[in-house]
């Protein structure tokens, strides 16, 4: 995963996220959060005895989206590259925004306790410290790499540069998927002035390879889940679960909708500046956008992370059924 994020980090188009960085945010953050509560809240209404805490953490983790597929058509179609920024700039940092969120619920409900006022100061500690962290190992890896002049010693060290912002975020309690993208974004911006023109084109071929392997092992990962994944859950009928799992997509699809063609009205009646108005997409777009929340390998390997016990020694609340309800969700975003 830490290659996957720092690569679509890296080859970002720093100028253009800062363009449309609010309605990146929305999507990233806001979305996100709301995906969340709903998802919690219809989950806990229809699966009995599910705790809120779990019903939360499957919120968590049907929440953020891996447009990798949506993306690669959209290229090759020709679709707006504003459209696709926005796709792809929403998936950096969503994946953040869910983990943190997925990290305090998963912690309620093994402890089986809540408090809100932790629960906030954890949220902000993991994103600003895996900002940071990534930002510091994004500088010092430019430190190295400016006093280099072999392309494969260069190109080795970018392949293990999301491992070395990863890991170390991680294991303070920060969020290293942010530190993961901040390290990307922040070598992607001062690579001309690090690297030479023919090293940065022999990098990108040796990324666009790598990362059409590493997507299509993870597919295939997740294909290979199904059989444990479908045996794990034989508390409930097969037809039970496919209606949990149907159930949560449409909420999933229909929250994201919904909010593309309501936020953006909101955000003109309240901005009306001359260079907001500009850049104000129409139904089309907004359409696109709304269409491209696959689910993917992020919310398969948070939902293959649950905890098999609580702190008590219970077992974690309904953790097989919440896993395939988070397959069938990948299932059908994607198809």
């Amino acid at each position: 995963m830490p290659p996957l994020l720092y690569a679509g980090a890296f080859f970002s188009s720093l100028r253009d996220l800062r363009a449309d960085l609010r309605g990146i945010s929305m999507l990233a953050i806001g979305l996100v959060l709301v995906t969340m509560c709903v998802v919690a809240v219809v989950a806990h209404a229809i699966i009995d005895d599910l705790p809120w805490a779990a019903a939360f953490a499957l919120g968590a983790i049907v929440a953020p989206t891996d447009p990798v597929a949506a993306t690669a058509i959209m290229r090759r179609h020709g679709v707006h590259r504003r459209i696709v920024t926005v796709i792809e700039g929403e998936s950096l940092i969503n994946d953040g925004t869910a983990l943190v969120a997925y990290r305090v619920a998963v912690a309620a409900a093994i402890g089986g306790s809540f408090s809100a006022w932790d629960a906030g100061l954890e949220f902000v500690f993991a994103a600003a410290g895996g900002i940071a962290i990534g930002l510091a190992v994004g500088w010092l890896v430019a430190q190295v790499r400016r006093r280099l002049e072999d392309p494969p010693e260069e190109i080795t060290i970018s392949l293990f540069t999301g491992y070395l912002a990863y890991l170390p975020a991680d294991r303070v309690g920060a969020s290293g998927v942010l530190a993961v993208v901040a390290a990307g974004i922040y070598l992607g911006w001062r690579a001309p002035e690090l690297t030479s023109a023919s090293t940065r084109m022999q990098a990108f071929s040796v990324w666009e390879i790598l990362t059409y392997l590493l997507n299509s092992a993870l597919f295939v990962l997740i294909g290979l889940q199904l059989g444990p994944i479908l045996g794990g859950a034989s508390e409930l009928a097969t037809g039970t679960l496919i209606g949990y799992a149907a159930i949560i997509s449409a909420v999933v699809i229909g929250v994201r909708v919904l909010w593309q063609f309501t936020m953006p009205y909101l955000i003109r009646a309240l901005d009306r500046r001359a260079s907001q108005v500009a850049r104000r997409a129409g139904a089309g777009p907004r359409f696109i956008v709304a269409w491209s929340g696959m689910r993917g390998a992020v919310s398969l390997a948070a939902a293959l992370a649950l905890p098999l016990q609580t702190d008590a020694g219970a077992p974690f609340p309904k953790r097989d059924i919440l896993i395939s309800i988070t397959f069938g969700v990948l299932f059908a975003t994607l198809v």
